[in-house]
């Protein structure tokens, strides 16, 4: 138990670090400071020898689905063929056409949006999805001078909630149907349903909110013309088309996910590469899309994944485990794995909760799942994309604060958790 006077402090640290000092400045580089944190927790859990060092090694090495270093090189290489879409202009050019087809009527213009970023989150990511979006939309209403936040917000609980349909949603996804051999069609069948409720409660309590800043009209505006580099924009999307139909099919023909998500993440560099040379193009997109990708996740993941050993290790986890096996799993879990997400963000959650759910049903499972993904409406703490999305704000001088932030999501989050609960209980 005294490991938890190491892990206890470092959870207050990084969620203190994400209010008030999320990055960190080292001469000219720029971090994010919740990483440092949990690697130094991890760093001085081994060094007082609360976790050994074989039993990290065997974790890292071990030829299974959730091999850390597995799930890691799936979601960065997902990930990176996101971000090239994004860097080729695809996504501006979609967003773009799509608000001139609504562009005298916010109600359309809402539901237009929600409908083209669950679209786009459902095949790519919701990290990604909101990166690339927000800028957009604090463009768009300032120059029309409408009201950013009805769509900022439901941006965001658009690409959280239709991240739960597919396992590449969102890393949490993954690291979990990984954990319980969870195929890629076995996951849609059972989180389909699930999600699709989530969906339309969490766009309904969306418009009855926002519905009386949605009656204002638009002041006209064109929105700066983006010429998307085509046969790219071509190359990146038959290279995801391709990517997500192995993913489905993995099961069935012996291939892990990692290793095609990686293989088409190389290759479709490769063929950028190409392409390039070929046409004297400026590389500075491709550069962009190998930095834009989340490096961060490596240390901030790895550490956690060390303390969350640790917890193993002295016989913590089990403790928690047997209390929530006593009571009726999918709401155990889905509501214990939503408040956690909130503590320690959802990455760590879905760590933690891969040890606590060994001994119960699999629809704990879904429930954890979708607590991780529906815990990130809550408070910027619950996601990375919370955190990055908050930070993305300031810079252009939204005023949305964090008690903001909670008030929508306490209203939109509490009723989509415990309608997608009762709905995976049910089936």
């Amino acid at each position: 138990m005294l490991c938890l006077l190491i892990i206890v402090p470092t959870i207050i640290l990084i969620i203190t670090s994400i209010l008030y000092f999320p990055t960190l400045k080292l001469g000219p580089f720029k971090f994010g400071s919740y990483w440092v944190i949990a690697l130094i927790s991890a760093i001085v859990l081994i060094l007082f020898r609360f976790i050994s060092f074989s039993t990290i090694w065997d974790s890292f090495t071990a030829n299974t689905a959730v091999n850390p270093l597995k799930i890691l090189v799936l979601f960065i290489s997902m990930t990176i063929l996101s971000i090239f879409l994004d860097e080729v202009g695809f996504f501006q050019y979609i967003a773009i056409k799509s608000t001139k087809l609504f562009k005298n009527s916010q109600i359309k213009l809402f539901f237009g949006f929600y409908i083209l970023i669950s679209f786009l989150t459902i095949f790519t990511s919701n990290d990604i999805i909101i990166l690339t979006f927000t800028p957009f939309i604090c463009y768009y209403t300032k120059n029309t001078k409408i009201n950013p936040i009805p769509y900022l917000v439901s941006e965001f609980i658009a690409a959280n909630t239709w991240s739960m349909i597919l396992i590449i949603g969102n890393p949490t996804n993954i690291y979990l149907a990984s954990a319980f051999n969870i195929d890629f069609l076995s996951y849609f069948i059972s989180m389909a349903i699930p999600t699709l409720v989530a969906g339309i409660i969490s766009l309904t309590l969306l418009f009855l909110i926002f519905r009386k800043y949605l009656n204002e009209p638009i002041q006209s505006f064109e929105a700066t013309a983006i010429t998307p580099k085509k046969f790219l924009v071509i190359v990146g999307l038959i290279h995801l088309i391709i990517t997500t139909i192995l993913l489905a099919i993995s099961s069935y023909i012996n291939l892990e996910m990692w290793y095609i998500t990686l293989t088409f993440s190389i290759s479709l560099l490769i063929w950028a590469t190409i392409y390039n040379s070929i046409k004297k193009y400026n590389t500075a997109y491709l550069k962009r899309t190998i930095l834009r990708a989340p490096w961060s996740l490596i240390p901030f993941v790895l550490s956690m994944f060390i303390i969350v050993l640790s917890l193993n290790e002295q016989g913590i986890t089990k403790i928690i485990g047997d209390f929530l096996n006593k009571l009726e799993p999918v709401f155990a879990y889905g509501i214990t794995g939503a408040f956690s997400a909130n503590l320690i963000n959802n990455i760590p959650m879905s760590v933690l909760f891969s040890n606590l759910l060994t001994n119960t049903t699999i629809d704990a499972v879904y429930a954890s799942i979708a607590a991780s993904n529906i815990a990130a409406f809550i408070t910027p703490i619950g996601a990375l994309a919370g955190i990055m999305w908050m930070s993305l704000l300031k810079s252009y001088n939204i005023k949305f604060s964090f008690k903001e932030f909670m008030k929508y999501g306490c209203i939109i989050g509490i009723p989509t958790l415990l309608s997608v609960l009762l709905i995976i209980f049910i089936i």
